[in-house]
């Protein structure tokens, strides 16, 4: 069973606001210049009112923030070629009506049972340390928060997994096994269906699963389970649906398998370190044994994946490594809370890819190996301009994450559509689109220590590209 449209075109990622503005500026440009290189279509970055995490902490999803536009531009969008959005199937923000409610209401609130109160994981309401101990943590200490109901004045303590300190949460976490739950994706699903949306991604999916004893993350069977219900409730409104989740390597293998698309978060850091150490074995075998089923990437909007996508992958030296020559060139770490104290302890790298790669032909590279590799190639919008770290935004907003996260003006994005990289790179993207050997079979054959050739071949057509990892080149061949 196909669960999404995701092909071998290659695919735009931005916010609504990023490129030019607003939604309308989006489409422009994708209307006047990006349509025929991005035939996977887009993939809009959260456009509704948020309270925080830049629209990952969702107030409603019934209208789309009014500084971006509206529905009509995202359908607009939808009518040129695909679009998908997010769904946080684990969180809410805090100002959301139903959490509001609650604060005000407690457990008499109507969305009362769309919350995780401790007593539905532990019946007395107190956590066991040793399970808490278990717990992968996304904020310091424990993912718990303390609210005051109006009404009463009691204390509830709830489930938050996300947040800057122990105290706080943005985003409330939502118990996926209530009801409620299944009314407001419902109520969700069937509006970006109404308005020509294609594909929903399942954003933090894995946080889903809480059950006492385990690490509250990717439990199984359960999160087969939530899938299999997500994907039939896509399914009912003529949607695909994207799970979205940072793991060790075998997840997305067994995502992979379990019939959906996976997204592929060992590839960006494998391709940047043999790029940096002219080593190219663990990338060759990467190549060589990941999912055809699969969406590729080399920066997004959270930065370049450490821990634990490429645990195991690489080993921690060179994992060192990689973290220090990025940090080298300009980048900030996004530690991971659920290391012990004192151990190796980088959840993602916050940079710039063209500012990671150091020169445009190196990372002109990077791009056309993640073009080369099987799946559905997604294209993040400060990559496609040749962005660099935006330094200033980060000392302006205190968010490391900012630094790739730069607001385009149409003046800026003209001035880029002209470069050399962005030219170069929309080539590699309508060959990705339009060569009849990408419909093929991948092949990757190492040939020195430092080069390899990845090959599409599909009857009499094939095409090759060459590189070269220990200077930072390659070289494409096509029938």
């Amino acid at each position: 069973m196909t669960t999404t449209p995701y092909g071998h075109d290659v695919q735009l990622i931005t916010y609504p606001d990023s490129l030019g503005g607003d939604l309308a500026a989006l489409g422009d440009l994708f209307a006047e210049r990006l349509g025929t290189g991005f035939a996977g279509g887009v993939h809009v970055l959260p456009p509704f009112p948020s309270s925080g995490d830049r629209g990952f902490a969702p107030i409603d999803y019934a209208e789309i923030d009014p500084a971006f536009g509206g529905w009509d531009d995202l359908a607009r969008l939808g009518a040129m070629a695909p679009v998908t959005l997010d769904v946080m199937v684990n969180h809410v923000s805090r100002r959301s009506a139903m959490f509001e409610d609650f604060v005000r209401h407690g457990r008499r609130s109507r969305w009362a049972d769309l919350f995780i109160t401790l007593d539905k994981i532990w019946p007395d309401g107190v956590p066991d340390p040793d399970d808490v101990a278990k717990i992968f943590l996304r904020k310091p200490e424990h993912p718990f928060s303390d609210i005051t109901i109006g009404d009463s004045g009691e204390v509830e303590r709830i489930w938050t997994s996300f947040g800057p300190r122990v105290d706080w949460s943005e985003q409330i976490d939502l118990d996926v096994d209530s009801p409620l739950a299944d009314e407001l994706y419902r109520d969700w699903f069937g509006r970006f269906a109404d308005h020509g949306v294609a594909t929903v991604r399942l954003d933090a999916v894995g946080y889903v699963t809480k059950r006492r004893g385990t690490s509250c993350f990717m439990v199984e069977p359960d999160i087969w389970s939530f899938l299999d219900r997500m994907r039939s409730l896509a399914a009912s409104f003529g949607l695909g649906i994207l799970p979205e989740v940072h793991d060790l390597p075998a997840t997305f293998h067994r995502i992979a398998e379990a019939g959906y698309t996976t997204y592929n978060f060992v590839l960006p850091g494998v391709v940047l370190e043999a790029l940096l150490t002219g080593q190219a074995d663990v990338l060759v075998e990467q190549l060589r044994a990941c999912p055809l089923r699969q969406v590729t990437m080399l920066d997004c909007h959270d930065g370049i994946p450490v821990q634990p996508d490429l645990v195991g992958v690489l080993p921690e030296d060179r994992l060192r490594g990689l973290v220090d020559r990025c940090v080298e060139r300009g980048a900030n770490v996004n530690r991971i809370l659920a290391a012990p104290a004192g151990s190796f302890d980088a959840h993602q790298l916050n940079i710039t890819y063209p500012s990671a790669c150091g020169d445009d032909e190196t990372y002109l590279t990077a791009r056309a190996i993640q073009l080369f590799a099987p799946g559905t190639p997604q294209v993040y919008y400060v990559g496609l301009l040749g962005g660099r770290n935006d330094v200033a935004a980060v000392a302006a907003q205190g968010e490391g994450r900012a630094i790739n996260r730069h607001d385009y003006t149409r003046a800026e994005i003209a001035a880029a559509l002209d470069t050399d990289v962005v030219r170069r790179q929309l080539e590699l993207f309508e060959l990705r689109a339009t060569h009849p050997a990408f419909e093929g079979t991948p092949e990757v054959e190492a040939t020195t220590t430092g080069r390899f050739v990845q090959r599409w071949r599909n009857g009499p057509h094939h095409c090759e590209l060459e590189v070269d990892v220990t200077t930072g080149t390659h070289e494409v061949r096509a029938s």
